[in-house]
């Protein structure tokens, strides 16, 4: 239900009320300043703020003159008499629709950084949950040495967190407005006009635009829409791997009645890790179109604009639903202790070669004949099968170096967590 109201919320934002509202809440602003400096009589903003109008008639008038900015300035003067007049002097529709652009995004990200906080506990939880919980680390594909599942939770966190301040900077870039004029140059309106009604809006002046909002400023907010994006497949994609029915150690949640497949009653498929996965790309693809409205002709045309109407609340909408589902799979997941031990011993002590070798050099054993002899054993092991350690144990050349004591006392998978309090506390402080 949650959810839904957000996505919701998302939609009443980007809605064309909403938008013709923030425009007529620009142009007010402006008035307000130019108030303020005594260039316009005073209680003109007071009484338009009461001017109504609606999208069907903005809409209406669109079909005619085919120009939203001028359908929505006759929309308003239809119903506010002479002072009408005083709307959009000095402006160019880009700086109603820029500045007010930059408020919309203000409102969607306050919602977006939220979901991003919400993510950043559930997955906080979760690795302080299984922390010290031993499960092979795998390099390759192939396994390699044990780490714990907290630890890898952690990592998602850590990359969670960079995506969370990324967009907050980002989000911040995007908090400029502009009321320059048709090519930016205040030809037809005092600069202290754009200070004050940009003050009034909480936006900051671009220090210099064109007609336009320079678009690296909506490139990089997209990006880190797509950083986001990367990071949930990160994670989804980890939990895809480890639910392959030879892993199994973790499984997204599956829900009493879902079914898995029309063929096979059996499956139980990661189709909503799949879904954030495909989601992903989608949201890399619009990067390509963010990249692209940089370089506008000259001072500004007019290619952007189609796009970003579509993209930009596209992808803010997608990426709120991204971060929800997450959180759904991370605080619902499964995790199968038994299989994460089993795996861990599949390999028959091999994962502990690196911690033999070392041993050996310790013992002045030379390198080259150590990671001979160790390499040697464990291909074998490969191979044919056969236990590592006993394999070790039975070589007279490792006698001299290693008791079998001390050969035993490197198959210890605790050894390789000593360190895990020190990361958390680095990730975590």
């Amino acid at each position: 239900m949650i959810e839904r109201y957000r996505i919701e919320e998302i939609h009443k934002i980007w809605s064309d009320e909403n938008k013709y509202n923030k425009w007529f809440e620009v142009e007010l602003a402006v008035l307000s300043a130019r108030e303020e400096l005594g260039d316009i009589p005073k209680g003109i903003t007071e009484r338009l703020k009461r001017t109504e109008f609606t999208v069907s008639r903005i809409k209406e008038i669109e079909k005619e003159t085919h120009h939203d900015v001028i359908a929505f300035l006759e929309a308003v003067g239809e119903n506010s008499g002479d002072e009408a007049r005083f709307l959009h002097q000095g402006l160019t529709s880009s700086d109603i629709v820029d500045t007010a652009f930059a408020l919309l995004v203000s409102k969607v990200s306050h919602i977006i950084g939220e979901e991003l906080e919400r993510a950043l506990q559930v997955l906080k939880e979760k690795a302080l949950q299984y922390k010290g919980l031993p499960m092979i680390g795998r390099t390759h594909g192939v396994h390699a040495e044990p780490i714990s599942l907290g630890l890898k939770i952690l990592s998602w966190f850590s990359e969670m967190k960079r995506a969370k301040d990324r967009f907050l900077r980002a989000s911040e870039g995007m908090r400029y407005g502009k009321l320059s004029g048709a090519v930016g140059n205040f030809a037809h309106l005092d600069p202290r006009i754009e200070e004050i009604a940009l003050e009034k809006l909480r936006l900051n002046p671009e220090p210099i635009s064109t007609q336009v909002i320079p678009r690296d400023r909506y490139a990089e907010y997209q990006f880190a829409l797509a950083m986001i994006g990367s990071a949930i497949e990160h994670i989804s994609m980890e939990i895809r791997h480890l639910q392959r029915t030879e892993i199994r150690e973790l499984e997204e949640p599956f829900r009493e009645g879902q079914k898995g497949s029309s063929a096979m009653p059996h499956k139980r498929n990661p189709i909503i890790c799949e879904r954030l996965t495909g989601m992903s790309r989608l949201l890399r693809s619009y990067l390509m179109v963010a990249f692209s409205n940089i370089p506008l002709w000259n001072e500004r045309d007019i290619s952007h604009s189609s796009a970003e109407r579509l993209y930009f609340p596209d992808a803010t909408e997608l990426t709120l639903y991204m971060l929800r589902k997450l959180v759904f799979v991370v605080e619902n997941i499964r995790v199968y202790k038994e299989n994460l031990r089993r795996n861990l011993e599949c390999t028959n002590g091999l994962i502990f070669s690196q911690r033999v070798l070392i041993a050996l050099l310790d013992k002045g054993m030379n390198r080259k004949e150590a990671y001979r002899v160790v390499q040697g054993y464990a291909m074998e092991v490969w191979q044919k099968g056969g236990n590592f350690r006993d394999k070790l144990k039975g070589d007279k050349r490792l006698s001299d170096f290693l008791t079998e004591d001390e050969i035993n006392s490197l198959f210890n998978v605790e050894f390789y967590l000593v360190n895990e309090d020190k990361i958390f506390r680095r990730v975590l402080t």
